[in-house]
């Protein structure tokens, strides 16, 4: 019995679309191939150097990029990773930022300029909790998310331990006293919120946590307020008035004439710091200060890098008086 002319017209229509998705499947895009370096080592090195002198950080990119790919132990190889640091650094690409000064820090570690990977490398995870539109709000970085401030603070301690005399240690150093400014505001905010829903004990150990981690932070006034105030809440009247004392004898302004805490006045003397910077102060090494770039000796210009990440107070150039 054979099948009527239309089923078979359709049989054959439905055998023809799967041949002909067969064969473009086994057909793929042809991938690019990699041809090899399309220039000699010094020009790409050149290139990219022509291109940082200008802004121009994506070619920088590709021709530091092109060295660390087709000459990784080549005369510039390591000056190369040093110059992708900085211009992915430029680019705000901080996670690959992070990736090439891990990278470099375990494969040079006794390299002479491996302190400035690890100085970038506590720029980079400070950067990555900054908001690019945020940061210019009234909403403070504070009271959102700290974690890459925490993992910053703990990248410079690591820099400056190993590399005290770095001539970057004196940054990173105020960088440090910085983000502890920030993580101490970050605890005092969670306080408040403790003393809102009247969580007593919550709200001292965040206070507690700022006096003995950040004894010299402008917030140090409101955590003893809060103390002396949520020990009074807990009912512990000894405890309370041996902060009161405290308060008395250093910030008497933070006590009411009946002797109740002003926790309202505390805190603006604990946050003026913060609140008055948007919280966007002590980030300056990111600036235009100097657009010159590190050299080995045997190419070293006039400008280096140093000069650049230091707002140009460090390694500064002599100035010729060109024609």
């Amino acid at each position: 019995m054979s099948l009527p002319r239309y089923k078979m017209t359709m049989i054959a229509a439905t055998v023809g679309l799967a041949v002909t998705l067969v064969g473009c499947s086994s057909n793929p895009k042809k991938e690019v191939v990699d041809t090899g370096p399309k220039s000699s080592e010094q020009i790409y090195f050149d290139k990219a150097q022509k291109s940082l002198d200008r802004g121009q950080y994506s070619d920088a990119a590709k021709s530091l990029e092109a060295i660390d790919t087709y000459y990784p132990t080549g005369q510039y190889a390591q000056q190369a990773q040093l110059e992708l640091i900085y211009t992915k650094f430029k680019q705000k690409d901080y996670e690959g930022t992070l990736a090439l000064t891990e990278r470099f820090i375990r494969m040079n570690p006794q390299h002479p300029n491996a302190d400035y990977a690890y100085y970038v490398r506590g720029l980079a995870n400070m950067e990555q909790n900054y908001d690019s539109i945020l940061r210019y709000t009234s909403l403070r970085q504070a009271h959102r998310d700290v974690s890459y401030l925490k993992v910053a603070y703990q990248n410079f301690v690591d820099f400056i331990r190993r590399y005290p005399s770095s001539q970057y240690a004196v940054d990173a150093a105020q960088r440090m006293k910085y983000i502890g400014y920030e993580l101490a505001e970050s605890e005092m905010h969670t306080a408040r919120f403790n003393i809102q829903r009247k969580a007593w004990l919550a709200a001292i150990e965040r206070s507690q946590w700022v006096i003995e981690h950040f004894p010299q932070s402008p917030q140090i006034p409101e955590a003893l307020a809060t103390m002396a105030f949520a020990y009074g809440k807990l009912g512990d009247q000894d405890t309370a008035a041996q902060y009161k004392q405290v308060l008395q004898l250093n910030y008497p302004n933070l006590l009411k004439s009946n002797g109740e805490v002003n926790l309202r006045a505390a805190r603006k003397e604990g946050s003026w710091w913060n609140r008055a910077t948007l919280g966007i102060l002590g980030r300056e090494a990111t600036t235009e200060a100097d657009e010159s770039v590190i050299h080995e000796s045997n190419t070293a210009p006039e400008r280096s890098w140093i000069n650049r990440l230091s707002l140009g107070t460090l390694d500064k150039p002599e100035i010729e008086n060109k024609p």
